[in-house]
């Protein structure tokens, strides 16, 4: 019988993670949560999963996607809610993508609430913004993805920080957030972030 790695595992048993584009958010989130035997939870994957799997939330999802349109914050957080009402999310997660917006921080304590929980803490990868658009470009010349121009990944930097700055700010007024250089290697990025928990 093995034993599972705890090194990640302290009271902080629900999170968010937050970071740039290029940052490695997908890649931290999946090991932190798994060490911490809690689910990664992507808002990505929450809406391929309603849209594949044809929920109700899904097709009115599909019905705004189809038409080039945003989908509204009301959906989002209806697939949020039902995603961390499921019984693998009882005991914890690590959400990645979501909030996005002061609207959506405020739905998500809305949500943690009718839980009877709230957030343990906000892991803030940071990065230096001429590095994360070196790393996209040799990703998009990798991947052949003709998105990843400098100009492009400018433009989603920009986007990015116009948003999340405001949700820092409330999470820093919250005592929960922990930055950590999101641009050193996986394995020392790894390594902050499980300190960084350990010393909340």
């Amino acid at each position: 019988m093995t034993t599972p790695d705890t090194s990640a595992e302290t009271t902080a048993r629900r999170l968010l993670i937050v970071g740039p584009p290029g940052a490695g958010k997908g890649t931290q989130a999946a090991r932190l949560a798994a060490e911490a035997g809690i689910p990664a939870i992507s808002t990505g994957d929450i809406f391929r999963a309603n849209v594949a799997g044809e929920t109700e939330l899904g097709l009115l999802a599909k019905s705004y996607m189809d038409k080039g349109e945003y989908v509204p914050d009301s959906v989002t957080n209806d697939m949020v809610r039902s995603r961390l009402a499921e019984a693998d999310a009882a005991d914890g997660f690590l959400l990645d993508g979501y909030p996005r917006t002061l609207d959506q921080v405020d739905a998500l304590d809305g949500i943690l609430a009718d839980l009877g929980a709230a957030l343990d803490a906000v892991l803030l990868l940071e990065a230096d913004d001429d590095t994360v658009v070196e790393r996209l470009i040799e990703r998009g010349r990798a991947s052949g993805r003709s998105d990843d121009t400098e100009e492009t990944i400018r433009h989603r930097l920009s986007v990015y920080a116009a948003q999340t700055t405001p949700l820092i700010d409330v999470y820093e007024a919250r005592g929960l957030v922990r930055r950590v250089d999101g641009m050193a290697s996986i394995d020392e990025v790894t390594a902050a972030l499980r300190e960084a928990l350990r010393t909340r």
